[in-house]
């Protein structure tokens, strides 16, 4: 990786770093890089977490990771302490980065009491390892994963980015974490083009008073969530972009419109921590015209649907969404199982044109008295009634029906009840549709890139039903 750091040194003599300097971003780099050679003399490939606030400090020690061929391990330094519990029980890192009261020595005596037989298992696993990057995704589940990826794989993902819209240089504007692959691939972009990158957390921007100006040749990245509250603070601020990629999380209808009514260059994405972000883009000027679809095929990938034994399907059939990419991960940690075709849980189609259309997840789909409801749909055509600040549509166990749709919701506003939603959504749905149970609440459990969390979801409507344990009807609210 000798070229890499090349790289570096050459881009330090360059304003690319928007509010923070060049020049201390390389030295930064170089003494993570002294640190990680100086563990590795103690230990063969150390597994290292980076878990540094700081994002300029992470993307340093990121870079210092992979120039010195580390096994790196992204981590939040805003998880929880069952979270950390449960990512050093699979990790076992030898050196945490950012967070002291965690950081773990690595010339901890205790290494010298494992038997044999399991070190040289750890030691195989490290060889395997070498040289990986694991980024971590929680899903929809809430258990914390570590996606294997490459500097390699994440190179391919920016190559198709480039090829994709015809470009040379990537600019980006991130507010999204960098331990994220949403966040990380923003600062890949940037690095491997010569372009430049500014980072303003997205929580410091919703305050900002003096927005950065000159972003006309800029991609910025957010979420449904982040986009509509920007949207309402600066919407003329947000249409100078050259760019404004959307994923995380499905999209509202309504949301959409408001974004072309203030003519913003809305790029909706699909794609995965698996697949080192997006595989499937909309071009700003079709989502201009009114495509409301995901998009088309990056070339760096491949992407099918097909039905539950594998048969290719013809335009608008729904069916499983499989992507075969270079772009894609080795597996998920400590298994390291290369393939580069992915079946995921995804469900959708595509129109003649060759733009997918996203439908749901296939793990989420709710069977009702027989019938198959997507979430997805019914939250759409809630949060269209812009009676909502934020909905989710689940399936709970009901004797009759087998699984009851249930929307959990947060309401404009207190003089918004479930029966006034009910209403502006009958002749939007079928009846078997429309929720049969509502859950008011304040907030739901979304982490930072709008994903929402099932298992919390599940707690919230069982805690709900604990304290309404008497007969409820069909149209049942638990507000």
């Amino acid at each position: 990786m000798e070229e890499l750091l090349a790289t570096l040194k050459n881009r330090s003599n360059q304003s690319w770093l928007i509010g923070y300097n060049s020049e201390d971003f390389c030295q930064l780099t170089q003494d993570f890089i002294s640190q990680f050679s100086q563990a590795k003399i103690q230990i063969n490939n150390p597994k290292i977490i980076l878990a540094e606030a700081d994002p300029y400090q992470f993307l340093a020690a990121f870079l210092a990771g992979v120039i010195t061929e580390s096994s790196i391990f992204l981590g939040n330094h805003q998880w929880g302490k069952q979270e950390w519990q449960e990512v050093l029980n699979l990790v076992k890192p030898d050196l945490i980065i950012g967070l002291d009261h965690l950081k773990i020595n690595f010339f901890n005596s205790s290494n010298n009491l494992i038997k044999t037989k399991e070190l040289n298992q750890e030691n195989n696993l490290a060889i395997n390892l070498k040289h990986k990057i694991m980024i971590p995704t929680g899903g929809s589940s809430g258990k914390i994963r570590f996606a294997i990826h490459t500097w390699e794989t994440l190179a391919n993902s920016v190559q198709g980015f480039l090829d994709y819209f015809q470009i040379n240089q990537v600019n980006s504007f991130c507010c999204l974490p960098v331990y994220h692959v949403s966040g990380l691939m923003q600062f890949m972009r940037s690095f491997l083009t010569q372009g430049k990158l500014a980072i303003v957390p997205y929580h410091k921007l919703k305050k900002e008073t003096n927005l950065p100006k000159n972003v006309e040749s800029f991609f910025i990245s957010l979420v449904p969530t982040q986009l509509q509250v920007l949207l309402e603070l600066y919407p003329h601020w947000l249409a100078e972009f050259k760019t404004v990629l959307l994923g995380g999380a499905p999209p509202w209808l309504s949301l959409l419109e408001l974004a072309r009514n203030h003519k913003i260059n809305l790029a909706l994405t699909y794609g995965m921590t698996e697949t080192a972000s997006q595989i499937v883009t909309l071009k700003p000027q079709d989502f201009l015209k009114g495509n409301n679809s995901t998009g088309q095929i990056l070339p760096h990938a491949q992407v099918k649907i097909v039905d539950p034994l594998n048969n290719l399907l013809d335009c608008y059939q729904t069916g499983i969404i499989i992507i075969e990419s270079n772009s894609s991960f080795l597996g998920y940690y400590p298994q390291i199982n290369p393939t580069k075709i992915l079946k995921t849980d995804d469900l959708g189609y595509f129109d003649s044109q060759d733009y997918l259309h996203i439908v749901g997840r296939n793990s989420q789909k709710i069977i009702t008295g027989g019938e198959n409801v997507y979430p997805t749909e019914v939250e759409t055509a809630i949060l269209a009634t812009g009676l909502v600040q934020d909905v989710a549509v689940i399936g709970t166990p009901d004797n009759h029906w087998g699984q009851a749709v249930t929307a959990i919701y947060i309401p404009k506003d207190d003089t918004i009840f479930r029966e006034t939603i009910q209403t502006a959504i009958q002749d939007k749905l079928s009846r078997f549709k429309q929720p049969k149970y509502w859950i008011c609440v304040n907030r739901l459990p979304r982490n930072q890139q709008g994903k929402i969390n099932l298992q919390k979801l599940d707690e919230i409507v069982i805690v709900h039903r604990e304290r309404n344990s008497e007969n409820i009807d069909n149209t049942a609210s638990f507000r």
